[in-house]
C-alpha cells in the first residue's frame, strides 16, 4: 500500500497546486519558464502514475475484503463510466454544450469514473485508490468553479455538431475501453 499511498500524494499534489498553492505554482512557472514547468509538471505527474499503477498491483495480489457489493451496482458502474467518459470527451471538443454549462467536465468524469469504481468494488485498494480520486475531484470542482465566479469567467456557448461529436466521441472511447483496453490494460473485463 505504501507504493500506492506514495504515488497518489505525488500525482494528485502536483494536480493540486492550482487549487492549494497558486501564488507558489506561478513563481514556479515563472522561475523555471514555461517550458521547464510543464516538464518538471508531467515528470511529477508520470513517476506518480507510475507509483499508482505499480502499488496498485502489489495491493491487488493481497486483497482486503471491506464488503460484497451488490451486482447490480457493476451494472451502474458501467453506465457511469460511460458518462465519465462522455465528461472527458467534452473537456477536449471545442465548443459542446457540456463544457459551456459545466466548467470543468474533465474533473466531473474523474469524479464520475471514482464513484462508478467504488459501487462495483469493496476491496481495500480500490476504496483507497478511488476514494481518494473521489475526494480530490470533488475538492477541485468546488474550489474551479469558486474560481471562476470569483474571476468572471464566461465559457463559450455550447452549439450542436460540437455536442454531437463530443458523445460519440465519448461513448466509442468507453466502447474501447470497456470492452478490450480494460481487460488488457488492468487484468479486469467489466463484460466478460
Amino acid at each position: 500500500m505504501k507504493m500506492l499511498i506514495a504515488g497518489l500524494v505525488m500525482f494528485l499534489g502536483v494536480h493540486s497546486l492550482r487549487m492549494l498553492a497558486p501564488a507558489w505554482r506561478e513563481q514556479m512557472r515563472v522561475r523555471l519558464g514555461q517550458g521547464g514547468w510543464k516538464g518538471l509538471y508531467s515528470l511529477l505527474s508520470l513517476v506518480g502514475l507510475a507509483l499508482i499503477a505499480w502499488g496498485f498491483d502489489l495491493a491487488r495480489e493481497q486483497p482486503v475484503l471491506l464488503w460484497s457489493p451488490p451486482t447490480g451496482m457493476r451494472h451502474a458502474a458501467s453506465l457511469l463510466t460511460l458518462l465519465a467518459f462522455i465528461l472527458l470527451a467534452a473537456a477536449y471538443v471545442p465548443g459542446n454544450h457540456l463544457k459551456a454549462r459545466l466548467g470543468h467536465p474533465m474533473v466531473l468524469g474523474v469524479k464520475t469514473w471514482a464513484l462508478a469504481h467504488l459501487l462495483a468494488t469493496g476491496m481495500l485498494a480500490h476504496m483507497l485508490l478511488f476514494g481518494t480520486f473521489l475526494l480530490w475531484a470533488v475538492a477541485n470542482y468546488a474550489i474551479s468553479r469558486r474560481r471562476d465566479r470569483r474571476e468572471g469567467v464566461v465559457y463559450a456557448p455550447g452549439r450542436t455538431i460540437p455536442t454531437v461529436v463530443t458523445l460519440l466521441l465519448g461513448v466509442v472511447g468507453w466502447a474501447v475501453f470497456a470492452f478490450g483496453l480494460h481487460g488488457l490494460l488492468i487484468g479486469i473485463k467489466p463484460f466478460g
